[in-house]
């Protein structure tokens, strides 16, 4: 399944087979990067669930992980798109500066926390934290996410096509969430909020973006900040 910002077409560059390499000769191969010829498509073989895959990318790379992966996948990516071909652990895209990162399966704690930019796709569910302190990065869920997602939200987009868990927007600033399901409840200083025309033309984007041509934008709803957090009132005292 590609998408306007991952295509993962043409000859490979070079491969890896984790059951044979280490995830730090993957690593250290993936950032020696030659400044004629940068970046390249990567497949990364029997990746077995291991930490750290991916990492720290800072070249226009195409990498394709045939797998499920453990914590931290495609942590602090710059320019690259990675696709991971099955679940994920804690902080997949954390950090992430641009370039896409898409998950075929499911994702667990804290996908795309403190995320500045890019575009980060997960097919399946995402757990607790989802997209917290986001400050750019563009999130989108097809599945649910869990409690406390988009927790201090500063910027960027979280895009949830199911449901959404508990304490949804805690302490948010500028972010804005759109949710197509059910919201367990809403955290402190986030309220639902009416979706006018250009938010509708932006969840169509992001899920044009993320290769979602099956869910209809204008089912859902928007929440955002109140923006009674932004500065300290003694009669908030018990929401700080």
């Amino acid at each position: 399944m590609a998408t306007a910002d991952v295509t993962q077409a043409g000859a490979l560059s070079f491969e890896f087979d984790l059951a044979a390499a280490t995830v730090r000769e993957l690593n250290e191969r993936l950032h020696r990067v030659d400044p004629e010829r940068p970046g390249g498509r990567v497949l990364v073989r029997n990746p077995g669930g291991k930490h750290a895959i991916a990492v720290g990318l800072d070249a226009p790379y195409e990498v394709e992980i045939a797998g499920h992966v453990g914590y931290y996948c495609a942590g602090m990516n710059k320019l690259a798109s990675v696709r991971v071909g099955g679940n994920c652990g804690v902080g997949v895209a954390e950090n992430m500066m641009s370039g896409a990162v898409v998950v075929e399966g499911s994702a667990s704690q804290s996908a795309g926390a403190s995320g500045r930019g890019g575009l980060l796709v997960i097919h399946g569910d995402a757990s607790a934290r989802c997209g917290i302190s986001l400050k750019g990065l563009d999130v989108v869920v097809r599945g649910s996410v869990g409690h406390l997602s988009a927790f201090m939200a500063q910027r960027g987009c979280l895009v949830v096509c199911g449901d959404a868990g508990e304490a949804l927007g805690d302490s948010l600033y500028e972010a804005r969430i759109y949710v197509r399901g059910s919201v367990a409840g809403l955290g402190a200083d986030c309220v639902e909020k009416e979706v006018r025309g250009e938010h509708l033309a932006e969840v169509s984007e992001l899920l044009a973006r993320a290769g979602i041509d099956d869910v209809d934008p204008g089912e859902f709803r928007r929440y955002g900040s109140a923006r009674r957090l932004y500065n300290f009132h003694v009669e908030n005292l018990g929401s700080y």
